[in-house]
């Protein structure tokens, strides 16, 4: 396969080029009259011809000229400008485009079936490969942007404590996405600049059960963390009162201000607990 990259194609001002063709245009006119001492209509025939060579630019974008099936190069400039007469030229947008990705349903690294979307950002680099190196680059784009998707997603699991996950490494999963993304999209002259996440959940058939099992993994974080700080004032209780000299308290009487306390502390509801020593 032939591949092309942008080259500076030939170009003048529009409106410079209108008095140069019409200065020539008239000159030759006069001097073939002269020459063959009838009318020639040099001056319109020639401005007809010259006249295909006309363009407008507008910023942020591009113009891929060809000559009769030939690249001859790429105009970046915008304005209104003259190239070579009778040239074709195909237009590409180089500014910055994000689209978002359908919601597609993949399996985890758990073999959990989840649905994800994602945001693409990115802009034509070289408008020469975008437009002959594929046959339709938004096309290119859109699919080469789900096939990544569904590869990098498979190799993480939806939520884990032990290993990177899509839920705890967001960062993460948007470098490796971009990276991927662009690599094959350097064939297409395409400059990725983020692939990041927009849409991430369990697929609606597990998706109650998935949600039981976090609320019950968060109540029992939450009830470890209760416990773990019971103790600690508990333990200071204790020591306060070994501290200012209560030394008559028997380990059962211990044990029952640890529970009292306990109970206040953790329990869900409102307790009214009788603290003696």
């Amino acid at each position: 396969m032939q591949s092309l990259h942008d080259q500076k194609a030939f170009c003048i001002n529009g409106f410079i080029a209108i008095l140069l063709i019409a200065a020539t245009s008239l000159f030759l006119s006069i001097l073939l009259r002269s020459a063959f001492g009838g009318p020639l209509p040099v001056f319109v025939v020639s401005l007809i011809i010259l006249a295909t060579g006309f363009t407008i630019i507008r910023p942020n974008e591009a113009k891929v000229l060809t000559f009769f099936g030939k690249y001859i190069g790429t105009i970046q400039k915008s304005g209104f400008l003259w190239t070579v007469p009778f040239s074709t030229s195909i237009t590409v947008l180089l500014k910055i485009v994000n689209f978002n990705t359908d919601k597609i349903k993949v399996n985890d690294f758990c073999g959990n079936p989840i649905e994800v979307g994602a945001v693409v950002v990115w802009k034509v680099s070289d408008a020469a490969q975008a437009c002959f190196n594929v046959d339709d680059y938004r096309a290119f784009i859109f699919n080469q942007s789900e096939s990544i998707l569904r590869t990098i997603i498979a190799k993480y699991p939806y939520d884990s404590e032990n290993q990177a996950s899509l839920r705890g490494n967001n960062e993460e999963i948007t470098k490796e996405l971009t990276e991927e993304l662009q690599q094959k999209l350097s064939l297409a002259g395409i400059q990725v600049h983020e692939v990041k996440l927009s849409h991430l959940s369990y697929a609606p058939e597990i998706a109650s059960a998935m949600l039981k099992k976090q609320q019950t993994i968060a109540i029992l974080d939450a009830r470890k963390y209760l416990i773990e700080n019971a103790i600690t004032i508990v333990e200071s209780v204790i020591a306060s009162f070994e501290k200012n000299g209560v030394t008559n308290i028997s380990d059962d009487k211990k044990a029952e201000i640890m529970s009292n306390i306990m109970v206040t502390l953790i329990s869900e509801k409102e307790v009214s607990p009788v603290i003696g020593v």
